[in-house]
């Protein structure tokens, strides 16, 4: 029995970022515009077409680009020149995107072309859907942005749609672009007057693939509550710490820092129905800030993750053509709105954040590290000529990697977005650089994801070496079940953390481990996202 296939039908009511994602990363979305989309593009063209018979000057329609913006094309060269537009632009450099990201920039630049500002034809438009829809995975280089419109990025995929460029078949082998259309059923794509700037001139590689960053982000947050959890369980059964009060809904509810409440009671969700619940008379009255400040620190991050959603969100609905042709007035209209500065921003704040969700991270691992001197002190002891000496399931060492971590992480905290250069004669004297900082962003994640996985694998050993004497709660033994296979088959130091990491993140979607409670913002925006997408899935109209 064949299953539904998931469509995006893409109209012209509002998209959201996380749904965005979940099609990028899945190719077996099909993508459709809707007749409305289709009309408010066709009425987009005609301010063009109108622009263009009338002789009055219009930048990238009727000339040059950049510091050539007052020298007029001649008519008789201007479809020649929508060729010479991709191709000059077409300049990357790089390893190239995988399918995902990929994906993503088209699906970004579609939605662009469906808000109706970008003056593309109707056909331009469901020739980007198909794209998507036969699987033409274009070879797109990460680098050569400066933030001012992903020009590089985007011109090699409408290199591939021309017939010229290159893409990935369905083995993974560079082939022409001409032959990719070819093997997907695609004829090459002709451009119309003012079209080539149109496909080229967006931030779709910033937005599409900020979309992928997003949902990471997202899951990394739950992840920090997991790592503190299970930290919080063992600092309870070899140091009497373990002190919820900094929890409570009293403390949360004392000052309105968004995420923070989120934060926290995801914590006790995760507690809940363990030993930790208990009266303890010898706990501790207060644990160090690495534990008792988390909500705030993980709060803020959670804050930002979800301002990082809306700079997303604007984008994707928005109108970041130049110039732009606007249907209400019917005028090609010069503009900045291809400077994506709050998303830059968003992006360079959130390396900060995470830089601090490490640093309280690898201090509770720190207070981790005596308990397992301990352990390795006794199995030494215990060791004879005859038996020999016992392997440990958790290499020695891993808090020094998690310190390596953590100074990767500080150094990605420094500001991407100030270095740009003055380019094209001085006109473009200001950009964004919002690429470089979403791909700083990416190895921030990385970093963190390693870091907060390293604090899960040695909580959960020392949770396991501990005994069950003491119920850990729902979430936190369901964790340290999880892991305990991983640890069980001693894999090396860096197979053991990319298990661990595999693992947790399985938890976190397939188990759903931080669970939503309804005041629970953060991951009930999370949750209206999930019907999105199953909306999509059914065909539902954006």
């Amino acid at each position: 029995m064949s299953s539904t296939p998931k469509t995006l039908v893409i109209g012209t009511l509002a998209v959201h970022a996380p749904a965005i994602a979940a099609a990028a990363l899945d190719p077996t979305f099909h993508v459709k515009l809707n007749q409305d989309a289709l009309s408010l593009i066709g009425h987009s063209r005609e301010v063009v077409e109108r622009a263009a018979s009338s002789g009055q000057r219009v930048y990238g329609l009727n000339t040059l680009l950049g510091s050539g913006r007052d020298t007029a094309v001649e008519e008789k060269s201007i479809l020649a020149y929508q060729i010479q537009v991709v191709r000059y632009h077409n300049s990357g450099v790089g390893p190239y995107l995988d399918r995902s990201a990929a994906r993503a920039v088209i699906l970004a630049r579609l939605i662009g072309f469906s808000r109706g500002g970008s003056g593309v034809r109707p056909e331009t438009a469901s020739f980007y859907a198909e794209l998507l829809n036969r699987g033409v995975f274009p070879a797109i280089p990460r680098e050569g942005s400066v933030g001012s419109s992903d020009l590089t990025q985007l011109a090699a995929v409408a290199a591939v749609a021309l017939g010229e460029g290159e893409a990935f078949d369905a083995d993974g082998t560079l082939v022409p672009g001409a032959k990719a259309l070819a093997d997907a059923g695609l004829q090459p794509l002709r451009l119309a007057p003012g079209e080539a700037l149109a496909l080229v001139s967006a931030n779709a590689y910033s937005v599409g693939a900020g979309t992928l960053a997003l949902v990471r982000l997202q899951q990394l947050a739950e992840l920090a509550d997991v790592a503190l959890s299970l930290s919080l369980e063992t600092i309870a059964r070899y140091d009497d710490g373990g002190n919820l009060s900094p929890f409570s809904p009293a403390i949360q509810a004392a000052k309105a820092v968004d995420g923070q409440r989120e934060s926290a009671a995801a914590v006790r969700r995760l507690l809940s129905g363990g030993w930790l619940e208990d009266i303890r008379p010898e706990v501790s009255v207060q644990d160090a800030l690495s534990f008792r400040a988390a909500p705030q620190t993980h709060g803020a991050f959670r804050a930002l993750v979800s301002q990082l959603g809306a700079a997303l969100n604007v984008e994707l609905n928005g109108r970041g053509d130049n110039p732009l042709a606007d249907v209400e007035s019917g005028l090609m209209v010069s503009g900045g709105n291809f400077q994506p500065m709050q998303l830059a921003l968003s992006f360079e704040g959130l390396r900060l954040a995470l830089a601090h969700v490490g640093i309280s991270s690898e201090r509770r691992i720190a207070k981790l590290y005596p308990p397992q001197r301990a352990i390795r002190a006794k199995h030494l002891q215990a060791a004879t000529s005859e038996s020999g000496l016992a392997q440990e399931e958790l290499p020695g060492l891993l808090w020094y990697s998690a310190a390596g971590l953590l100074a990767e992480l500080k150094f990605l905290a420094a500001p991407a977005t100030l270095g740009a250069p003055t380019l094209s004669a001085d006109v473009e004297d200001h950009s964004t650089l919002a690429p470089l900082a979403l791909q700083q962003l990416e190895k921030s994640l990385d970093a963190a994801e390693k870091l907060l996985t390293i604090e899960a694998l040695t909580a959960s050993y020392l949770l396991l070496e501990a005994g069950a004497a003491r119920p850990l709660g729902k979430g936190t033994g369901a964790v340290v079940g999880r892991l305990a296979d991983v640890l069980t088959d001693r894999p090396s130091a860096p197979d053991l953390v990319e298990r661990a990491r595999r693992e947790l993140r399985e938890a976190l979607v397939v188990d759903s481990l931080v669970v939503a409670a309804p005041a629970d913002r953060f991951a009930a925006n999370r949750g209206a996202a999930a019907r999105e997408v199953a909306q999509a899935e059914g065909g539902g109209t954006w």
